[in-house]
């Protein structure tokens, strides 16, 4: 059973890792965006979006 719910684990990382990378890639346009304008709302946002992602990043890189 310990191996089964590794395999799943894997799996479920293989998938969703992708998916964070995109969105940190968008989060970084955004806040190049945000930068450019001045837009220090925006700014504050996108970083507290990219903390969040950088997070699920490493829980599921593990």
């Amino acid at each position: 059973m310990k191996h089964v719910m590794e395999a799943l684990r894997k799996r479920e990382a293989e998938e969703r890792l992708p998916v964070i990378r995109m969105e940190i890639d968008y989060e970084l346009v955004a806040l190049h965006d945000a930068m450019v304008v001045g837009d220090k709302e925006q700014i504050e946002l996108c970083k507290t979006r990219l903390k969040d992602l950088h997070k699920q990043l490493l829980e599921w890189s593990e």
